[in-house]
């Protein structure tokens, strides 16, 4: 059995990671840390966790259950530290998007990894959506020619509106929380931005096939009263054209439950066609020269191990395989270094030279 322990419960995703541990046959949850018990507790109780595997000594954690993968949830400006830390265990880490909240805590990230004989993986849910899956094949396949443009879009309602494992809240609950949550707090990487520009830059550099823009634009809105924004904008301009990348806290529905207008997802343009790929969808829409009015194409299920980075991850140990693809330190580094520029775009109100 494959060991795997989850440290650090601030970002919510922690509870989807930890259900696929819980259900894979050959993983087990060793142990789960955090300092404040009550953000574990619903993972406690769904995944049946014994106290003797709950901890609130990250540390101790590491110590007592010795895991074979650690799943880090911590907040986007902690990403760098977290990895530092649990590297020197010399275990495989899954880290929880986004990679980092500069591109400077990406390269502390990628220094700390090096000489070490484990795997790392930045995890982007949207990578497993089983339409831009199969976008990507199609794309690879040739059916659209050339990529020229990715146009992307997507968010929720806001990060507070969803508990573990999607439960939902309620409008008090998110304004109640607002004043304490690390995702309002620019410190700590917070804002739509950070949270959600990473999977469109990502996916959009794996679109591309890791070509990098020249220079990118961005603007954000910040509501009066937030440290950060809660809508973004940016546009990176390549040598062959521009694609567009939009964040957004605050769509009108969250698209696990039905899809907003706009709605969340890509769309791409080639030199022979176009791809739409929208979160959650059962098949993507193709247009060619010889269908202009479009085809859907079935988005069929992903088969495992290829259907979740705890699966993916395990299969890689068990192969001898190394990452790709967006989750790999390679795809998501170009993501980063278009998320920075973005940043400090926004920040300078000026269009800038791709940094890093």
């Amino acid at each position: 059995m494959i060991k795997v322990a989850g440290i650090e419960f601030s970002h919510l995703h922690m509870g989807d990671n930890l259900r696929m541990v819980w259900e894979h046959p050959e993983a087990e949850i060793c142990g789960v840390a955090h300092p404040d018990k009550s953000l574990m507790d619903q993972a406690i109780k769904n995944f049946r966790i014994s106290d003797d595997k709950v901890f609130t000594d990250w540390e101790e954690c590491m110590r007592q259950t010795k895991p074979d993968v650690v799943i880090l949830c911590p907040p986007t400006a902690e990403h760098a530290r977290w990895v530092e830390l649990i590297a020197a265990f010399d275990v495989h880490i899954i880290l929880e998007k986004p990679f980092a909240s500069t591109l400077e805590g990406a390269d502390r990230i990628i220094n700390a990894l090096k000489g070490r004989d484990k795997l790392f993986a930045v995890n982007w849910p949207l990578a497993w959506y089983p339409p831009h899956v199969k976008a990507k094949e199609l794309l690879d396949q040739g059916l659209i020619g050339d990529i020229r443009e990715v146009h992307f879009y997507d968010g929720n309602r806001g990060p507070l509106w969803h508990s573990s494992d999607k439960l939902e809240t309620t409008a008090e609950d998110v304004e109640r929380e607002k004043p304490k949550s690390w995702f309002y707090k620019k410190e700590s990487g917070g804002g739509s931005l950070l949270d959600y520009l990473g999977y469109g830059t990502t996916l959009g550099a794996w679109y591309h096939g890791g070509a990098k823009p020249l220079e990118v634009t961005s603007s954000v809105y910040q509501s009066e009263g937030l440290e950060v924004d809660e809508h973004s904008i940016t546009t990176a301009r390549y040598e062959y054209g521009l694609s567009k990348f939009e964040t957004r806290w605050g769509t009108f529905t969250d698209p696990w439950l039905f899809q907003p207008q706009p709605k969340c997802g890509f769309t791409l343009v080639g030199t022979e066609g176009t791809i739409s790929s929208y979160d959650f969808e059962k098949t993507v829409r193709v247009q060619t020269r010889e269908h202009p009015e479009g085809i859907e194409y079935p988005a069929d299920s992903l088969e495992a191990p290829f259907h979740n980075p705890v699966a993916y991850m395990i299969h890689c140990i068990q192969n001898n395989l190394s990452i790709e693809g967006p989750l790999s330190i390679e795809m998501a580094r170009i993501g980063q270094q278009i998320v920075d520029t973005a940043y400090k775009s926004a920040e300078s109100k000026k269009t800038l030279n791709l940094i890093g």
